[in-house]
């Protein structure tokens, strides 16, 4: 299971394995993108995420929906960020589920409106991590925790 936090700089990914309503951590990490360009940023998010992909055979995916950004050019760039990822799952025959910010909260910490830290501090828990993972990564954990959740 594939969990992706989309970001046009930062990109969150975490995989876990589901076996039984049981969640293990296989890995997690961050794209971080060098361009200042827009495409080439894209390229890289695309491009990581089908290596990972390709590496850990994830057999399904969940990536964060858009939510409204007071920044049109920011809302704007993060949902070209998701449509790189969502295509390199596509490309590689993974279902894309889609949830919202609040959704992936409720789930994982019982609050819609969480803060980061205490989505931190949950997926730690949750997956029995020695240390509290990077922010972003949490993040895309707890997008693949929230579908474990909602396809019980």
């Amino acid at each position: 299971m594939l969990g992706i936090d989309p970001g046009s700089r930062l990109t969150g990914f975490g995989i876990i394995d589901i076996s039984r309503k049981n969640s293990k951590y296989v890995t997690s990490g961050c794209i971080r993108t060098h361009s200042d360009s827009i495409p080439l940023r894209l390229k890289e998010i695309y491009t990581n995420l089908n290596q990972i992909i390709e590496q850990y055979q994830p057999n399904i995916s969940a990536i964060e929906q858009v939510f409204m950004h007071r920044n049109a050019a920011s809302a704007l760039k993060l949902g070209q960020a998701r449509g790189a990822a969502i295509v390199a799952c596509v490309q590689n025959n993974l279902p894309v589920y889609e949830y919202a910010p609040t959704q992936i909260k409720q789930a994982v910490v019982g609050k819609g409106h969480a803060d980061k830290i205490q989505v931190q501090h949950m997926v730690k828990i949750l997956l029995s991590l020695p240390a509290t993972p990077q922010a972003d990564a949490a993040d895309a954990l707890a997008v693949a925790l929230c579908h474990t959740q909602h396809n019980d």
